[in-house]
Parts: C-alpha cells; sequence; structure tokens
C-alpha cells in the first residue's frame, strides 16, 4: 500500500467537502490504484487528507490523469496557505486497519533521523493497543521517504477516545510504550472530529 498525506490551511469560505463530493463523483471512476481515503479539519483550521493506493507507481499514474489535474487545480484554491505532501511507500496496518466506522480519527505525526519500519511500529504497538484500547477499532502507520511518521488510529468516537486515554496503563505497559515511541521525536496530533472516510 502506498499513502500520500496531504496538509495546508483551508480558506474559512472554501467549501472543500463540494470538491470532494465532485472528485468521488467525476474522478473517482477512473481512479487508478486508489483505495480509499481519511480526511478532515483540525480544530486549527487545517486540513489533513490521507490518500490510500495500492502501489505508488499507481498513484504517479493516477496524479497524471488530467481528470485529476483539472480537479487539483480548484482544490487549490480552497487552501490559504501552502500545502505539503508526504509520499509514504512504507506502510503498514495494525488490528483491523482504518475503518469507515469510525467516528474519530486521530493522526499523530513525528520524525526521526532513522525511524522503525512501520511493520516494526505496527507490530509492536497491536498486543498494547489491543489489550488495553477497546475504543480503537484500528489503524495504519506510513513512514515517509524523510522520516516523518504518520500513525493513524481510528476510534469509535471521540468521547470514548478522550475516556480511555485519561485511564493511565499498567506500568509494564507504558514501559513497553515509551520504548516504542523513544526512537521519534515529539509527537504532535492531529484530531479530526468528524472523519470523511472512504473507501
Amino acid at each position: 500500500m502506498f499513502v500520500q498525506v496531504i496538509r495546508g490551511p483551508v480558506s474559512p469560505d472554501g467549501d472543500f467537502r463540494a470538491l470532494l463530493d465532485k472528485w468521488m463523483q467525476e474522478v473517482r471512476p477512473g481512479a487508478i490504484g486508489w483505495l480509499g481515503m481519511t480526511a478532515g479539519i483540525t480544530a486549527d483550521g487545517e486540513l489533513l487528507a490521507m490518500a490510500r493506493f495500492a502501489s505508488s507507481d499507481e498513484a504517479r499514474r493516477n496524479s497524471d490523469r488530467p481528470e485529476q489535474d483539472a480537479w487539483w487545480a480548484q482544490m487549490e484554491n480552497v487552501f490559504a496557505g501552502p500545502v505539503t505532501f508526504h509520499d509514504c511507500e512504507d506502510v503498514a496496518l495494525f488490528l483491523d486497519g482504518g475503518s469507515d466506522d469510525a467516528g474519530f480519527v486521530q493522526v499523530i505525526e513525528s520524525a526521526s533521523d532513522a525511524p522503525p519500519t512501520a511493520t516494526e511500529l505496527a507490530e509492536a504497538s497491536s498486543g498494547l493497543i489491543a489489550q488495553h484500547r477497546p475504543d480503537v477499532l484500528g489503524g495504519f502507520i506510513a513512514v515517509a521517504g524523510d522520516g516523518t511518521v504518520f500513525d493513524a488510529v481510528y476510534f469509535t468516537s471521540e468521547a470514548e477516545a478522550r475516556e480511555n486515554e485519561a485511564k493511565p496503563l499498567p506500568d509494564d505497559a507504558q514501559a513497553a510504550m515509551d520504548a516504542l515511541m523513544a526512537p521519534l521525536g515529539e509527537p504532535t496530533f492531529h484530531d479530526l472530529s468528524d472523519p470523511i472516510l472512504v473507501s
């Protein structure tokens, strides 16, 4: 799997949802290798979208389509500032992967000069999550070429996520979580309280 993470501040009068609907209706039918998308607006007014493709090659071929290029020319007008792209070829699912049934999605962004692989992170975290976080439906970890790590966690609801994150982990589980996060830099949390989930 290949994931492209797109981030940028959106203009208050920009109707990105209408443009996403347009993409679904007019561009998606011919999309090459497209698997799904998770998107939303964070509390500080930033659009964060994660597009999933079967491979990086198919994602590039999709980007080269005239329909995609024309749609993006319209989408660019929604942004009120610089847009960043992270291409992630190193991707791994944990638990059941992302879920379109999620009521809340949190994307944890961190960085490292030499991050563990997505598979290493997913395997190390799956047991801890399954044992201590019943509110987590699943998710995926995507590592970009520059060492940026995106941990996308799909929750049943934001209320349950907040309730469970407030509960302290057992000492051994906390130590394991600390060891897992040690190679990564200080995390930034992107909360999608009203996520758009399409597969």
